[in-house]
Parts: C-alpha cells; sequence; structure tokens
C-alpha cells in the first residue's frame, strides 16, 4: 500500500506503512447530566468534568470553546482522513461543521432538553490537504425555539485564514422526557 508524504500541496510517496492510535473512555449518558443547561454541559466538557464525546478522538478534533449561542472546534488533518483523490474527504468537514453547529444550538437550550439535526447544508470551498494543518470551525445558533432551531458555521484555517467550507443546519429541539 502506498502513502504519501507532502511538499506544499504535491503529494510524496512514501512506502512506509502508518498507523493513528487514540484512547477514549465512554463516559455516563446524558440524562445524568439533565439538570444542566446545553451551555453548562459544554463548558463541563471544556474543563474535564464530563467526558468528550469519543468521536472527538476518533476524528482528531475537539471543543475549544463555547459561549451562549456558540461553539468552537478545532482539529489537525492527515493523510489518514484522504479521500481517493489525496484530499481530506468531505466527510470530515461536515462532522466538524455538523458538530460546531449542533453544539451551538445546545448552548442556548435549558437543562433537560435535547436536539438532534434535521437538515445539514455543506458548502466545501477549496480542498483540504494533508499539509494544510490545524482547521478551526466556529458555530452560531441564529434562532432557537420551541421546537426548532438552526445555526450557522465556517471552517478556517488556522494557520493561512482561508475558508475551507461553510453550513448550515436545521436542528429539532427536543423537549425534556418524563421521568418515569
Amino acid at each position: 500500500m502506498t502513502t504519501y508524504e507532502f511538499e506544499g500541496d504535491k503529494p510524496v510517496p512514501d512506502d512506509s506503512k502508518r498507523s493513528r492510535t487514540h484512547h477514549w473512555q465512554v463516559g455516563p449518558p446524558i440524562s445524568d447530566y439533565a439538570h444542566l443547561t446545553g451551555e453548562e454541559i459544554l463548558r463541563e466538557i471544556l474543563a474535564g468534568r464530563i467526558q468528550a464525546p469519543s468521536m472527538s478522538s476518533t476524528l482528531g478534533f475537539e471543543l475549544v470553546e463555547t459561549g451562549l449561542g456558540t461553539a468552537v472546534f478545532e482539529g489537525e488533518v492527515g493523510d489518514h482522513l484522504f479521500n481517493p483523490m489525496n484530499t481530506v474527504h468531505g466527510g470530515y468537514l461536515a462532522t466538524l461543521l455538523d458538530s460546531a453547529l449542533g453544539c451551538a444550538v445546545m448552548s442556548r437550550l435549558p437543562a433537560g432538553t435535547g436536539y438532534t439535526t434535521t437538515q445539514l447544508n455543506v458548502h466545501m470551498v477549496r480542498p483540504v490537504f494533508a499539509a494544510t494543518g490545524r482547521l478551526r470551525c466556529e458555530g452560531v445558533a441564529l434562532h432557537v425555539g420551541r421546537t426548532l432551531a438552526t445555526a450557522e458555521a465556517r471552517v478556517v484555517g488556522v494557520e493561512d485564514g482561508k475558508l475551507y467550507a461553510h453550513g448550515s443546519t436545521t436542528c429539532a429541539v427536543l423537549p425534556p422526557r418524563p421521568t418515569a
């Protein structure tokens, strides 16, 4: 199997095998935090008192900032995320956007209230290469109502400041579940 290193944006063959290891721990169910608002849950994740979702470790991105109506994620890209064109797969960008968008909505939800993405719109404006470096995705909730929420986000390169993708979402707001 041939893998590639990069000089700038041009791939250079490297026949050495690579591996990537990550570790995660599954935290308690979200129902254990039903007494916290969405923003409080996100702040507890940032502080390390609530376990970050395991997907963050799998894909190599993390929540780095949050506020009321905002969520910011950053991630490192590499050739482990390549599609057949030797660029970072668009699914990585979509997942990064969905995370920032959903958490921006979550940050405005009252205690016990959940959400789920019902529509995700992604616009990729330039390819991401292994050498692109760290990406930053900033999500902002635009509307959070009783049953519906919307948000928008942008993915930019930390080093180069270029826009790589942007997107928007519609989320269903889920009322608290009655306790049995």
